[in-house]
């Protein structure tokens, strides 16, 4: 069956600190999918490549919602596997979102922290939930979205790819309308760029790919911490004949109603407790001792993980107008804990470096290790350097 696709672009871009792309991407109408692999040099873009391939390798095939779970349990016993065979390392893994688009019939798979946005009368709506720290914060209410935008754990993943077996994707259906654009991006381009000017670029451009562009370039001037990978599509057809849903898509009004989405999320939660209720309940003979003792293990071992993760990370943060340098985490463990190592000061002034960059230093940049920090501080070094040139008066 021939697909009519609709007008996209696409990008990806190493940004302005990291020494190589772990991100990947592919555009191969119906499907557009972004990945963030995760797991150090010649790891990460392994594992983010191995999801592209695949999905390339099925876009034609994936018609339904069954499909696409199938397809996500092959990327992730993929992954899996090639940390045993050679290809990658152990610890790889990736974040996957993809997103099926037919007329206006939009199916879309997601693990990790990489996101699907909908434009829709001028008006952008995160249509994924992240699968990270800060998100299950924000999906309880515990904290706003202006917080969620600078928490120093909005890095921290809770579900990615290759970690783990029996992992799944959260799968969303839904209709658009004729005139959206849909955006899938990495956390490269929503941690550097805040949805209003997203929402600014997506709505004052006419071509997809100079939107994918002027987001890149937008996510690179504000620091480009990080690869950076954009999809924008145009929904330009109302011409649906690829993909089979059933009969509880969200229309594309409900996609933009916040308390319907969550509505949904609860009640399949309810259903989910509701299913197990009598498993735990024939699980209770093997005695309260037991559990105790699995579950003073189980506290034991996640203290020791605690702390080996605070010891392998780093962080930046100003202090007295100079920006230093920690080993650990920028806040608290629990009340009253921190684990937080100092390890030097540097000479930059967060005063000299673009307004953005000096308010998240104020709650602390966080970064995957010590080499990465000093790369960070080369890059703030760099532009001030920049700065003071273009600033200096012609003789």
């Amino acid at each position: 069956m021939s697909h009519k696709a609709h007008n996209f672009g696409s990008r990806t871009n190493i940004g302005c600190v990291r020494e190589t792309n772990e991100d990947a991407l592919v555009s191969q109408p119906p499907l557009y999918a972004v990945a963030d692999g995760m797991g150090g040099h010649a790891a990460g873009e392994v594992a983010s490549e191995i999801a592209v391939e695949i999905l390339a390798e099925h876009a034609l095939s994936i018609r339904d919602s069954d499909a696409l779970i199938n397809t996500v349990r092959t990327i992730n016993r993929v992954i899996i596997e090639a940390t045993k065979d050679g290809r990658g390392r152990e610890g790889m893994g990736t974040t996957l979102t993809v997103a099926i688009l037919d007329g206006v019939r939009l199916l879309i798979a997601q693990v990790g922290d990489s996101r699907a946005y909908l434009l829709h009368n001028r008006r952008l709506q995160q249509l994924t939930r992240d699968h990270s720290y800060v998100g299950e914060l924000l999906a309880g209410g515990h904290i706003s979205a202006a917080e969620a935008a600078l928490h120093p754990k909005r890095s921290v993943i809770t579900r990615a790819l290759g970690s783990d077996p029996k992992t799944e994707a959260d799968i969303y259906e839904l209709q658009a309308t004729v005139g959206d654009r849909l955006l899938v991006c990495t956390d490269g381009l929503y941690g550097m760029v805040s949805e209003e000017d997203i929402t600014h670029i997506l709505t004052s451009t006419d071509e997809p790919q100079q939107a994918c562009d002027e987001l890149i370039e937008a996510a690179r001037n504000g620091g480009g911490l990080d690869n950076i990978s954009v999809i924008v599509v145009d929904i330009n057809n109302n011409e649906s004949e690829f993909l089979n849903f059933g009969n509880d898509a969200f229309g594309f009004e409900d996609a933009f109603d916040t308390r319907s989405r969550r509505a949904r999320f609860q009640r399949a939660r309810r259903g989910n407790a509701k299913s197990g209720k009598a498993g735990v309940f024939k699980r209770l003979h093997l005695g309260i001792l037991t559990f105790l003792v699995l579950l003073a293990l189980l506290v034991g071992g996640a203290v020791a993980g605690v702390y080996w993760y605070a010891d392998s990370n780093a962080f930046l943060r100003t202090e007295d107008n100079r920006v230093v340098v920690y080993r650990g985490l920028p806040d608290e463990v629990l009340p009253g804990l921190r684990l937080e190592w100092y390890e030097y000061t540097t000479n930059v002034d967060p005063a000299d470096l673009r307004p953005t960059t000096a308010e998240r230093l104020k709650e602390g940049v966080r970064v995957d290790s010590l080499s990465e920090a000093a790369s960070v501080v080369s890059s703030y070094e760099q532009q001030i350097r920049q700065s003071s040139v273009r600033e200096r008066p012609s003789s």
